[in-house]
């Protein structure tokens, strides 16, 4: 999957928006949109960070040498 391409866009607005409710409708505290608008960032950002160190590693075309 392309960073920062249609897919990856897609998958961070459905997580952000899962992210947030779950955080928003679930809490009782007075700073609720806050915590649930962190949360959502920072599974948004948590999410582009694998899908970089994923995308990296899959087109490594220099295998380590002598793998056993």
């Amino acid at each position: 999957m392309k960073l920062f391409g249609k897919n990856h866009i897609i998958i961070s607005v459905i997580t952000f928006v899962i992210l947030f409710l779950m955080n928003y409708i679930g809490n009782n505290l007075p700073d609720k949109l806050e915590r649930a608008l962190m949360t959502a960032f920072a599974g948004v950002i948590g999410l582009s960070i694998g899908l970089f160190i994923l995308n990296k590693s899959k087109n490594d075309n220099k295998p380590p040498q002598n793998f056993d």
